[in-house]
């Protein structure tokens, strides 16, 4: 089959669907891999680097492929350069996605990567979420680090101490886990929070302080049980009131805070408020990683950097994978293999195969029809 590779039209998207490494593998499998021109310079992988694992450069990714490789989901202009029955495997957003029923009417398998089940063990080496993830966490502490005008390690000087920085995380996930460590690394002491108990094991591991919040053993259970789905639970009212209570005292005394609180298929849960901004101390920073949908922090602007009254800053940075787009795309590309390769079976046909529960879970559009509900 041919495989395309189009380059990103979305401005701020440096990611490229497929490396040398990869492709090399499409190529000894015995496909044709046709990469667009210039589609992975942004992302360090110049077109002769593609050539010499033996992908055609062409200017036209969508011409004749059967398989479309994709960071994002083809839109606008795009889905029409698509033929009747192209597969596409790309991230599409699929809750906010205004365009999903165009890929049906054009006849369109539509593959989102977002919707893995993340529970699933063999599912694990195609996680896009966690592999992008992990690279944000890492990113946003050095982000944060070069909007800070302190250092973050304590040091012992002739001219004095220079105190380390108090770092808090909020969302212990794979983005939380990987800015807990990357904080520590720089010398910074660390304190984190999340609404799953489990997690106060992972931040210890770590070294850094876990924020407790009392809990009913009602909480507990309810917890537990989201727990084990990879994402938060909605807790009740008195635990929010005890959380925001020593939220607001963890931040107020922090020198930066990074937020990572994602919810699928939901605007960012609100984390920190407005009057617990005004109480920090001037330069202190705020990283939101979930401006993109509505923010952890009330007042972020994605895109900007928002100076408060009393000298805070927040940061609204989107897409921050894209930062450290060479390591993003290698790690997405490896995903994306992994899982195209469950669509060819024993014989190395090609075959979707609505059984699979991978399969099933990330087809949102097929023979015509939208599969994906927003409800």
């Amino acid at each position: 089959m041919q495989i395309g590779i189009p380059a990103e039209t979305i401005v701020g998207e440096n990611r490229i669907a497929a490396t040398p490494e990869t492709v090399k593998k499409w190529i000894g499998a015995g496909h044709t891999v046709v990469i667009e021109r210039n589609a992975g310079v942004k992302a360090a992988y110049i077109n002769s680097a593609f050539e010499q694992v033996g992908a055609k450069i062409v200017d036209d990714a969508y011409a004749g492929s059967q398989i479309i490789l994709k960071v994002r989901a083809p839109k606008g202009d795009e889905i029409q350069k698509l033929a009747a029955n192209t597969t596409v495997v790309a991230m599409f957003d699929p809750y906010r996605n205004t365009e999903l029923d165009q890929f049906a009417e054009k006849q369109i398998s539509a593959f989102a990567l977002e919707l893995l089940p993340r529970t699933l063990s063999r599912a694990q080496n195609m996680d896009v979420l966690s592999s992008q993830a992990n690279l944000s966490g890492y990113k946003s502490v050095l982000l944060a680090a070069t909007e800070y005008q302190r250092m973050f390690p304590m040091l012992m000087t002739a001219a004095g101490t220079v105190k380390p920085a108090r770092v808090v995380i909020m969302g212990v996930g794979v983005a939380g886990l990987q800015a807990i460590a990357t904080a520590k690394r720089l010398g910074a002491v660390v304190e984190a929070t999340d609404l799953r108990p489990t997690a106060k094991d992972q931040v210890e591991s770590l070294g850094g302080k876990w924020l407790d919040v009392p809990m009913s053993e009602e909480e507990q259970q309810k917890a537990a049980d989201a727990a084990k789905n990879g994402y938060g639970w909605m807790p009740g009212e008195e635990y929010i009131r005890d959380q925001a209570a020593i939220v607001d005292k963890a931040v107020s005394n922090a020198d930066i805070v990074i937020t990572t609180a994602l919810l699928p298929g939901r605007d960012a849960p609100r984390l920190i408020k407005a009057e617990t901004v005004a109480k920090m101390k001037p330069g202190s920073v705020i990283l939101d990683m979930a401006v993109e949908t509505g923010g952890n922090v009330e007042g972020s602007v994605c895109g900007e950097t928002v100076v408060t009254e009393n000298g805070v800053k927040i940061l609204g940075i989107p897409n921050i994978p894209s930062t450290v787009a060479t390591e993003a795309s290698a790690l997405y590309a490896r995903n994306v293999f992994n899982f195209v390769e469950t669509l060819f079976d024993a014989e190395k046909n090609f075959s979707i195969n609505q059984e699979d529960e991978i399969q099933k879970a990330l087809l949102i559009a097929h023979n015509g029809s939208l599969l994906f509900k927003r409800g």
